[in-house]
C-alpha cells in the first residue's frame, strides 16, 4: 500500500484548500484532509468498508499489572492552577508492550460524589487531534488556559460536575502518545484506533479498579463520530464473547459527528447555501454535478467545490459567526477571562503544554519525543481505513439497550445540523417525541427530537463545531440530562 499519498488531494484542489485552512481550528482541518482524500480522490486507498471488531483481541492476554501506578500518576497541582478540591491524574498506559506503544491520559475525578457518579470517557477527532488539547483544555475540562500561556482559570461548567471524566490522546502520534516502533505512526486507521482504545480502557480500569463496575459513558465530537461508536462496539463484542459485563457501557453521545459520508457531505453544502455563504448558482452546480455516493466527480463538480473554498476562505467555517484569531501572540498578563472560548486558545494551549514544568506535572513526555506537542498531529501521514458509514453501529446500540444521543451546534458549517439530520433520517426510526425547543435558564437552549429505541437528537443554539467551547452552560445541561437518562426540559419552568 502507498502510505505517503493516502491523504493527498487532487492537485487543482491544493490552492483553495490551503487558503481555506488559514482560518478554523486544527481539529477540523484534519477532518477536511481525510474527507477530501476519501471522497474526491479517485485512486484513494483508504478502506471504506464496514467496521468490525478484531477477533484476536483476547481479554486475558491484554491485561497487564497496574500495581502502584495509580498513585504515581497522581497530579499534585498543575502550574498556574487555581486551588481545587478534586483529584487529578495523568500518565501512560501501554497498549502494545512489544512495540512500546503507549497512550497518554488525563483524568479528573468528580467535584462531588466521586464514589457514585459514573465514568465518562471523552474523545476528540481529527483524525489525529488531542483530547487534552480540545476536550480537556478548551471545552469540558475543569480548566482553560489563559492568554499568557502560563496560568489556568476555572471552567465553572466543567463536566466533572456530572461525572468522573477521562481524556485520552489517541491514536499513536497524537499529543503525548507514542510508539517505539516507527511504522506505528504510518499504520493508523479506525480499526487500529478502536482496538488500542479498548486495550487502553481495559488496562486503565485495572489501574483504577474502583471504576470497573461503574456506569460508563463515551462522548466525543467531530471524527469521534467514528471513534466513539467503534469503541462501544468493541466493548459490546468483548462483553458478549466473555459472557460477562467487563465494561458497564450505558450510553454514547456524539456531537457534530461524522456519521455517514454521503449525507454528511450533502448536508454541509445545503447548510452553507441556506446561510448565504455560498451562492444559489454554486449550490445548484453542486446538486447538478456532484454525486457524493461516488468518488468519481466531474470537473464541473470540482469547479463548484473550489468556489465553496473561495467563499469560506475568510471565515471560520467551524463557527460561521465566530471572531477570528487575529493576534495569536501570548500576552504578558492574562486577558480578562470569559466563559466563551477565545479564538486564539489553540495557541495558548500549545504554549502551556510545551512547558517543561507542565509536562513534568502531567507525567507526560517521559520519553522526550523528537517533536513538539501539538493540538493535532503532524506525525500521522496516513490513514488506512475509515468506513463510509457508522449507522449500522448506531442500530446495534439501540438494539442492545445502549442510550444514544447525537447533538449538533447549529452554527457549525463543517459537520452542520443539516448533515446530522440527513444522516439520522437514513436510520428510518419512528419518532417518539416530536421536535420541540428545550430550555435552560428560561431560554431556548436548542431543539430536540426523540426516536423510538433510545436515540435522542438535540441541537445546541449558537454553538459551533466544539459545542462546549461556545455554549458551556447549554453543553453541561445536555450531558447532565444524557447521563441522568432524563428528557431535555420542554418548558421554561423546569429548565
Amino acid at each position: 500500500m502507498s502510505r505517503v499519498n493516502s491523504w493527498v488531494v487532487l492537485p487543482f484542489l491544493f490552492l483553495s484548500v490551503f487558503v481555506a485552512e488559514i482560518h478554523g481550528n486544527k481539529q477540523a482541518r484534519a477532518l477536511d484532509k481525510l474527507h477530501k482524500s476519501k471522497l474526491f480522490k479517485a485512486n484513494s486507498e483508504i478502506d471504506k468498508g464496514n467496521f468490525e471488531a478484531e477477533e484476536d483481541v483476547v481479554h486475558n492476554v491484554m491485561v497487564h499489572s497496574q500495581m502502584g501506578l495509580k498513585e504515581k500518576d497522581r497530579i499534585e497541582k498543575l502550574p498556574g492552577q487555581p486551588k481545587v478540591k478534586f483529584s487529578q491524574y495523568g500518565g501512560y498506559v501501554s497498549v502494545d508492550k512489544l512495540a512500546g506503544r503507549a497512550f497518554y491520559y488525563y483524568f479528573v475525578e468528580a467535584q462531588h460524589s466521586k464514589q457514585t457518579l459514573p465514568l465518562l470517557l471523552w474523545l476528540n477527532g481529527g483524525p489525529g487531534c488531542s483530547s487534552l488539547a480540545y476536550g480537556a483544555m478548551q471545552e469540558l475540562g475543569p480548566f482553560r488556559v489563559n492568554s499568557d500561556g502560563k496560568s489556568l482559570n476555572i471552567n465553572r461548567y466543567s463536566w466533572n460536575n456530572a461525572a468522573n471524566v477521562l481524556f485520552l490522546e489517541s491514536p499513536t502520534g497524537v499529543g503525548f502518545s507514542y510508539s517505539n516502533k516507527s511504522s506505528d505512526y504510518d499504520t493508523n486507521g479506525d480499526r487500529k484506533t478502536a482496538r488500542d482504545n479498548y486495550v487502553f480502557l481495559v488496562n486503565w480500569l485495572e489501574r483504577f479498579p474502583e471504576y470497573k463496575n461503574r456506569d460508563f459513558y463515551i462522548a466525543g465530537e467531530s471524527y469521534a463520530g467514528h471513534y466513539v461508536p467503534q469503541l462501544a462496539h468493541n466493548i459490546l463484542y468483548h462483553n458478549k464473547k466473555a459472557n460477562n459485563t467487563m465494561i458497564n457501557l450505558k450510553g454514547i453521545m456524539i456531537g457534530n459527528a461524522v456519521i455517514n459520508d454521503e449525507t454528511d457531505t450533502r448536508g454541509q453544502y445545503d447548510f452553507l447555501a441556506s446561510h448565504a455563504i455560498i451562492s444559489d448558482q454554486t449550490a445548484h452546480d453542486i446538486n447538478q454535478y456532484c454525486d457524493f455516493a461516488s468518488i468519481n466527480q466531474t470537473r464541473k463538480c470540482f469547479a463548484a467545490l473550489n468556489k465553496v473554498d473561495d467563499d469560506t476562505s475568510f471565515i471560520d467555517v467551524y463557527n460561521i459567526y465566530a471572531t477570528l484569531c487575529n493576534n495569536p501572540n501570548l500576552t504578558t498578563l492574562p486577558k480578562k477571562t470569559s466563559i466563551v472560548l477565545d479564538p486564539c486558545s489553540d495557541n495558548y494551549v500549545q504554549a502551556y503544554l510545551n512547558r517543561r514544568d507542565v509536562q513534568n506535572a502531567l507525567h507526560a513526555n517521559v520519553t522526550k519525543l523528537k517533536y513538539e506537542w501539538e493540538p493535532c498531529s503532524n506525525t500521522i501521514t496516513n490513514w488506512e481505513d475509515s468506513p463510509s458509514t457508522i449507522i449500522p453501529l448506531l442500530h446495534e446500540f439501540l438494539n442492545n439497550g445502549i442510550r444514544v444521543w447525537i447533538f449538533s451546534g447549529d452554527i457549525d458549517g463543517r459537520v452542520p445540523v443539516t448533515s446530522t439530520k440527513y444522516s439520522i433520517n437514513k436510520m428510518k426510526l419512528p419518532i417518539k417525541t416530536v421536535w420541540h425547543p428545550w430550555f435552560i435558564y428560561g431560554e431556548v437552549g436548542g431543539y430536540t427530537q426523540v426516536y423510538e429505541g433510545g436515540l435522542t437528537f438535540a441541537t445546541v443554539r449558537e454553538a459551533g463545531h466544539q459545542v462546549p467551547s461556545y455554549q458551556p452552560a447549554r453543553a453541561f445541561s445536555l450531558v447532565k440530562h444524557f447521563i441522568d437518562g432524563t428528557p431535555l426540559p420542554n418548558t421554561k419552568r423546569y429548565s
